[in-house]
C-alpha cells in the first residue's frame, strides 16, 4: 500500500500552486507526510536552484518552508477534528505569514528535509514552525502562520 501525500488530497482545481501543486508541471511539487507528530519533506535540489555557486537561492528555501507549513496545517486541522483528508468539506490553507531565518547556506545538488511541528491550533488559525536541513545540519529556520482559506475563494 501507498501513503498518499498530503497534497495528493487537494482538489484538482487548488493543486497549481508552484510549490505544492500536483498538477503544475513547472513547479516543485513538494510530497508532505506525517512522521509521528511531524511532518516531513524531503526535496532534491537541482543545479538551477542556484543562489551561488555551490548553494541553494534562499527565496527556494522560503517557498520550501511556506509550502511545507500550509500542507502540514492542513493535515493537522483534519487530524484536530478526527477527519481524513478526503472527507469533505474540504479543509484548505494559505499563509497568512511567513518567517525565515537563514543560518548557513544550503548546499546545491543534496536533498534538503524539511520538518514541520504543529506549534498552535486556534480556530482558522494553524501556526507551524520548520526546520530544514542538509546532511544532517540545519540550515534554516521557519515559522508558518497558516490560515484556512474561506469559502468564497473556493
Amino acid at each position: 500500500m501507498t501513503v498518499k501525500a498530503f497534497q495528493d488530497y487537494y482538489p484538482d482545481h487548488l493543486s497549481h500552486c508552484y510549490g505544492c501543486g500536483r498538477l503544475n508541471e513547472d513547479g516543485l511539487q513538494i510530497k508532505t507526510f506525517w512522521d509521528g507528530e511531524e511532518t516531513i519533506t524531503v526535496f532534491q535540489t537541482k543545479p538551477y536552484h542556484i543562489a551561488i555557486p555551490g548553494y541553494v537561492y534562499g527565496g527556494l528555501i522560503a517557498s520550501l518552508i511556506d509550502c511545507h507549513g500550509t500542507s502540514t496545517a492542513a493535515a493537522a486541522a483534519y487530524r484536530a477534528v478526527g477527519r481524513p483528508m478526503d472527507s469533505e468539506p474540504g479543509l484548505h490553507f494559505l499563509t497568512a505569514a511567513l518567517h525565515v531565518d537563514y543560518l548557513r547556506p544550503t548546499p546545491l545538488g543534496v536533498p534538503v528535509h524539511i520538518r514541520g511541528r504543529v506549534k498552535e491550533i486556534k480556530g482558522r488559525k494553524v501556526v507551524v514552525a520548520a526546520t530544514l536541513s542538509t546532511n544532517g545540519e540545519i540550515c534554516a529556520r521557519g515559522e508558518v502562520v497558516a490560515v484556512q482559506v474561506p469559502d468564497r475563494l473556493l
